[in-house]
């Protein structure tokens, strides 16, 4: 048995869409935070700055609804699967606020192994944006070689420290700067879990 810790991303990894421009239907913003969402993703606009412009975006938006939203976007199941079975040695590694995203983390079993950005509840909007994840230094912070598993831009630093970096693009393309470092990309999702369970 391998001693692999699994580092995923949760947009277009583990789930079929991106949260933030699903949450951006709710008023009518989808255009503008999916060109936002496009450019990071391709490395145009450093991550935090635009993580921050979208969020503000979207912080009108009631805390309760976006978290329930995101808690019933459709998933990549057979990737979700193999967290799910291997729970102890996955985790969720995301940019994405813990208030809107913790009622899908709490279904899948993952809150506990979720690392992401926080930020305060302010009455059921978003306040305070309290910590940035910074992809980089999460995947520095672990001394077990690592398995990094994510399609955008803001993954490939990540995916750079890791011992086997995956690509998957089975919901939108793999980002150019996160295939210069991957050792494999995978467009088929149950190919992709397939990979993953030959490394246990």
């Amino acid at each position: 048995m391998s001693d692999y810790i699994f580092l995923f991303d949760l947009d277009s990894t583990m789930t079929k869409k991106e949260i933030l421009p699903e949450i951006s239907v709710l008023i009518g913003r989808e255009k503008e935070i999916r060109a936002v969402t496009e450019s990071t993703m391709k490395g145009e606009i450093p991550f935090e700055e635009s993580f921050l412009k979208r969020v503000k975006i979207l912080s009108q938006i009631s805390v309760k609804t976006v978290n329930k939203l995101v808690s019933e976007i459709p998933l990549n199941e057979e990737i979700v699967r193999f967290m799910m079975e291997n729970h102890d040695r996955c985790y969720v590694v995301t940019g994405n606020l813990d208030i809107w995203i913790s009622g899908l983390m709490n279904k899948l079993g993952m809150m506990d192994h979720c690392l992401c950005s926080t930020a305060r509840d302010d009455n059921d909007t978003v306040g305070e944006v309290l910590t940035i994840r910074n992809k980089y230094a999460t995947a520095k912070s672990f001394k077990e070689p690592l398995v990094v598993i994510g399609d955008g831009d803001n993954d490939s630093e990540m995916a750079a420290q890791a011992t086997i970096a995956i690509g998957y693009g089975g919901v939108r393309p793999i980002a150019p700067s996160l295939l210069n470092v991957i050792d494999y990309a995978f467009y088929d999702e149950d190919k992709c879990a397939a990979f993953l369970r030959g490394l246990l």
